[in-house]
Parts: C-alpha cells; sequence; structure tokens
C-alpha cells in the first residue's frame, strides 16, 4: 500500500512539474518566437545572424522577438565565435552551464555546441529543441562531420534540422533535410562556409511553420548509420607506407586548416605545410622516379619546382613548406639534410 502511494506521489509531482513548466513559456500557436540559441563555432555564427535578422523591422512580422545566446567559455583571448557574434549584435549570452531564466522561451536552437542537452533542460522548451546538423542523418553523427565527409571522399552530404533527444548524439527525429553536392576538390572549411549558409535558410524555414514542421518529423533510418569522432592531433600523423596520395590529399583538405599534416624525423616532429600533387608539378616524372628502388617516407628534392617530394604508398605527395622548430622552405630544408622521413 505504501509503495502504491509512493509512487503515485511522485506521478502526480511530475506531472505537476510538467504543468509548471508550461505555464511558465505557454507555447504560443505561431511566430514570433523566444529563442535560446546553443553554439561555439562559425558554422554556428551563420545560423544565430539569420535568427537575428529575422528580429528586424521590415515589412513582414518578425519570426523572432526575443534571442539569447548559451555558448562555452573558451581558453583563448580572442573567444569562440558566437561569443564574439553575441556581442556584436548585442544579445544577451550565457556561459554553459547557465542557459538563463528558466521556461521563458518557446524553443532552443543547437548548431555546433558540443553538449548533450539533459532531458531537464529540453522539457522546458514547449517546442523542443532543434539542431542544425552540417550532414544527412544518419551518415556522420557525431561532432565533426564536415571533416569526415572530406576525408572518407564523399561526393554528397547534406543538412539536416533534427529535434534533440536527452541521452545521445544526433538520435533525434528528422524535421527538414536536403542533400548537397560536395565541390570537388574542396577543403573542410569551404564545405563548412556552404553547408552553414544551407543549413541557416532551413532552420529559417522550419521556424516560419514551426508547429506543422514538427507534426511532419520522422525517425532516422537504422541504415546507414556512420559516427564523426571530433578531430584530434593524432589523425594528423602520416603513415607513408599505409596512405595513398589521394588518402593524403584528403586529409589535408579535411584537417590541414585545423592541423597541419606531421612526421617525425631525427626524434623530431615536422609539420608539412602547403601541399601539392605530384600532377601539378611541373616537369616531375613520376615514371623516372618510380624507377628506382624507394622506400615510402623517402624525400627527394624536385630543384626546377623548389618542392620536397615524399614517396607514399603507391605514388607521391609535394610539400613545398615545413615547420621544424621554425618555418621553412623547401629549398632551406633540402640543403640541410637528404634523408627520409
Amino acid at each position: 500500500m505504501r509503495g502504491r502511494l509512493l509512487r503515485a506521489w511522485r506521478e502526480g509531482a511530475a506531472v505537476a512539474a510538467a504543468r509548471g513548466l508550461a505555464e511558465l513559456a505557454a507555447p504560443r500557436g505561431k511566430p514570433p518566437w523566444r529563442v535560446l540559441f546553443f553554439g561555439t563555432d562559425d558554422f554556428a555564427v551563420e545560423s544565430l545572424r539569420a535568427l537575428e535578422a529575422t528580429r528586424e523591422p521590415r515589412e513582414e512580422p518578425p519570426l523572432v522577438d526575443r534571442l539569447e545566446v548559451v555558448t562555452l567559455p573558451s581558453p583563448l583571448p580572442r573567444g569562440l565565435p558566437v561569443r564574439n557574434c553575441a556581442r556584436q549584435l548585442q544579445l544577451p549570452a550565457h556561459d554553459w552551464p547557465e542557459t538563463g531564466p528558466r521556461g521563458q522561451f518557446d524553443v532552443g536552437v543547437v548548431a555546433s555546441f558540443g553538449r548533450l542537452l539533459s532531458e531537464d533542460l529540453i522539457l522546458q522548451f514547449p517546442y523542443g529543441v532543434l539542431n542544425v546538423h552540417p550532414s544527412y542523418l544518419p551518415r556522420w553523427r557525431g561532432p565533426a562531420p564536415i571533416v569526415h565527409t572530406v576525408l572518407h571522399g564523399d561526393t554528397v552530404t547534406g543538412v539536416t534540422i533534427m529535434q534533440i533527444k536527452p541521452t545521445r548524439f544526433d538520435i533525434g527525429p528528422i524535421i527538414k533535410q536536403e542533400e548537397f553536392a560536395v565541390p570537388s576538390q574542396c577543403t573542410a572549411k569551404e564545405l563548412e562556409v556552404m553547408l552553414s549558409k544551407l543549413g541557416a535558410n532551413m532552420l529559417i524555414s522550419v521556424l516560419k511553420n514551426l508547429p506543422e514542421s514538427l507534426k511532419n518529423k520522422k525517425e532516422q533510418a537504422h541504415e546507414g548509420v556512420t559516427f564523426a569522432p571530433k578531430v584530434t592531433v593524432a589523425m594528423s600523423f602520416i603513415k607513408w607506407e599505409e596512405q595513398t596520395p589521394e588518402q593524403l590529399l584528403r586529409l589535408h583538405r579535411a584537417i590541414g586548416a585545423i592541423i597541419p599534416l606531421q612526421t617525425q624525423w631525427m626524434g623530431n616532429t615536422v609539420k608539412l605545410l602547403d601541399f601539392v600533387e605530384v600532377h601539378n608539378i611541373h616537369g616531375f616524372d613520376d615514371k623516372l622516379f618510380n624507377k628506382r628502388e624507394i622506400v615510402p617516407g623517402s624525400v627527394l628534392y624536385h630543384k626546377s619546382s623548389q618542392i620536397l617530394v615524399v614517396r607514399c604508398k603507391g605514388g607521391w605527395v609535394g610539400f613545398k613548406t615545413i615547420i621544424l622548430k621554425k618555418k621553412l622552405t623547401a629549398a632551406d630544408f633540402y640543403n640541410g639534410k637528404t634523408d627520409g622521413f
């Protein structure tokens, strides 16, 4: 008997808590919305600016009338892009885990935030929390979808607007999804710019008819799930005997703007900059070089182009600049050494 009473009390308390949240932020049936935005990086800034733009006076009514920001504290003096953008736009900003006034928003929006939101926090939003995710889910769930899109040579990606669930990243139902053809030879940073614009436009489209958009949401497919773990320094170390020129080119395009490709030489870490495909090196004779028995990691200096060419699995790659304690041109480095990496 006592157990049943205790369960009934707990259930009643849960219902009362839910009702209390509903009273704090009674859902609006139409815009303008009260939005709490969670984000950190340049990809997120595009969506934040799009939300702010909908508050400005114009011929049509505003889509958003209250906008506040949650971001992460930054160890860097220059701060995170979202923090800097919020300051520029004069928006109230909160350092996670602080989220501002409880139950005062209609909907949350997440873009490149990197932290799981609790169920209690999600329930504060009558329309839940939307996530602007730069992949065609369920492919590339996780914190680095754009990097892994480029790293694996995907020709098609996309943006997904989904609803956040509290237990795992990127598993929630899909509200809106669009494919995007990956331009040939593009870097992860270039692709990020393109997808950020697409994602911001999709977010505004969803918010214009939010209740109807949520009614039409669909669960993610169980097939085709892949994961995009965060970028680490370990990813940048080259394995000359295992990686082909194409793989190294994709690695450079995927993470080169974040972490330069690296190798070891005489116990020192060497950073390799200004990647060059050998077919773009004027006068480079691949057949002539391949006549010699050269092991992966060996370095030759192509004098006419002043480029270091390094043997890898099944071919060669070139670099114009390296960092070995200090920045050196290929010519400067060659004049001091002739052995392989």
